[in-house]
């Protein structure tokens, strides 16, 4: 019986060195976590272009320059309230900006580089998202694999 106080108190104790995050307020969107504050990423459908000239080339393109989220942090933070989005299967991808709008061209030929997440549960229903490699100033989206649903951010 003596243990059980001891034991609450060290759970205790250990709780308290966990970091606190910030709740986003909208499930399946992730937000760019800058200090204490949440910005939410521009969610959007990255749309398919008909094969041109070279028939093992698919492009997809986004309206707009630049997203809206915007970080100066090189390896972003996101953090993100789940609920039907698959987690793991989130990947990041670098946009170019051609022409006023943003686009990436996938090919049979020459893979495009994903940039991996380190995805780590803080709470129920909580996850905390860090591109793990560094990123140049650019446009990027966060995307489900398989899928043309994107959250856009920009590094500057």
């Amino acid at each position: 019986m003596r243990l059980l106080p001891l034991l609450l108190l060290a759970s205790v104790l250990l709780r308290a060195d966990e970091p606190s995050f910030p709740t986003p307020p909208k499930t399946d969107l992730p937000y760019l976590l800058q200090a204490s504050q949440l910005v939410p990423t521009d969610a959007g459908e990255a749309q398919e272009q008909p094969a041109g000239k070279k028939k093992d080339e698919t492009t997809y393109t986004l309206p707009g320059e630049h997203a809206k989220a915007r970080t100066p942090l090189t390896s972003p933070i996101f953090l993100l309230k789940q609920d039907s989005l698959d987690v793991q299967r989130l990947e990041v991808y670098g946009f170019e900006v051609k022409d006023g709008h943003r686009e990436v061209t996938f090919s049979k030929r020459k893979a495009v580089q994903a940039f991996t997440l380190t995805i780590k549960k803080v709470d129920e229903g909580l996850y905390r998202m860090e591109v793990n490699e560094s990123l140049t100033p650019g446009e990027y989206a966060i995307t489900p694999s398989g899928s043309n649903q994107v959250f856009c951010f920009a590094v500057y």
